[in-house]
């Protein structure tokens, strides 16, 4: 327990062990913490209650929303001022851990990393619903993120809006084309022909280089699109760096510019579609942004599409944002 005070909330700390996660192709833990913040008066009120899912972006877990600074409010912390304010009605947050040695999950199912998807939707959901008192319905259940956490929490819309009924996603990866094609040099690079190598140096030096990032985005990234059974390929060719077309086509097939004409009903079976980037993002994930809420529009389908003057980083004050609009809409 974090904080037992009345006028606060309390942060809860579970373990799962997976089943579905259980030998899965890196040996990452089938044992994965759980934290949820629990609203004021939990304890005594008897109630059920919203549930927000909250996704972190790569090479972070969600718990990191946690962490302690003087700078800003962590979740927790937000939740208990956003109630306080009536800015935001009283909801669960639910923190779940979808972090492999690549660096993310992207909180898909992959033969080269393990089925992130299905143990958010078929082993965390049910086990906080088992275990927490919540709305346990669509209508009662929303998920949120950045970055990568953005992308995961667009593709519960997409593909799993029995389950979640609100969906917001800031700066959620969109438009491969801008936010992925400009690493592909410096990954190359980088990697130097052996990336298992590089991965195993990657995390052999306590110390990460700025330039390891890219690379290390671009492995992850292949692991999630371009599985290759517990193996995967990479989009270009290690020797001389072209592009190779099949792979990239591959990747595509994940873009949630390409998958909204394949969900129509379910984007619009959804009570809030909210999508944001900042005008300055460094992964000109602004104008996937504004693709996507296009597709959003050319297919009818409800949305909230807005514009931040930011970059990419340290965005997380604009989940005050996306919970507010779910508060008002969810179980509404």
């Amino acid at each position: 327990m974090i904080s037992n005070s009345p006028l606060r909330g309390t942060v809860v700390r579970h373990v799962i062990d997976s089943k579905i996660l259980r030998g899965n192709p890196l040996g990452d833990p089938h044992e994965r913490e759980l934290y949820t913040y629990l609203p004021p008066a939990y304890e005594t009120s008897g109630e059920l209650y919203p549930v927000v899912y909250c996704l972190s972006g790569f090479t972070s877990r969600s718990k990191g929303y946690l962490n302690d600074t003087p700078l800003r409010p962590n979740i927790a912390e937000r939740m208990d001022i956003l109630i306080a304010a009536g800015r935001v009605r009283p909801m669960i947050v639910v923190l779940p851990d979808c972090f492999t040695y690549y660096g993310g999950s992207q909180y898909i199912n992959s033969t080269a990393t393990g089925n992130y998807e299905d143990y958010l939707t078929r082993e965390i959901v049910p086990f906080v619903d088992e275990n927490l008192r919540t709305i346990a319905a669509p209508k009662g259940r929303a998920s949120i993120g950045i970055s990568s956490g953005g992308y995961g929490s667009l593709i519960m819309g997409l593909r799993h809006a029995d389950i979640f009924g609100l969906v917001g996603s800031h700066a959620g990866d969109a438009y491969f084309e801008y936010c992925y094609l400009n690493d592909m040099a410096r990954a190359m690079r980088t990697i130097k022909g052996d990336p298992k190598g590089f991965i195993r140096k990657f995390w052999s030096e306590e110390r990460k280089d700025s330039k390891d990032f890219p690379a290390l985005n671009i492995v992850a990234m292949s692991a999630c699109y371009s599985p290759n059974g517990p193996d995967f390929d990479l989009p270009f060719d290690l020797e001389t760096g072209e592009l190779r077309v099949d792979v990239w086509d591959r990747w595509l097939e994940h873009d949630p510019v390409r998958l909204v004409e394949k969900h129509v009903e379910n984007l619009k079976s959804l009570k809030l579609l909210y999508i944001d980037a900042g005008t300055r993002d460094e992964y000109s994930l602004d104008i996937g942004a504004r693709i996507l809420s296009k597709k959003l529009r050319d297919n009818s389908i409800p949305h909230i599409h807005e514009e931040f003057d930011d970059g990419h980083h340290g965005i997380v004050y604009r989940f005050d944002r996306s919970l507010e609009l779910i508060s008002q809409k969810i179980d509404a």
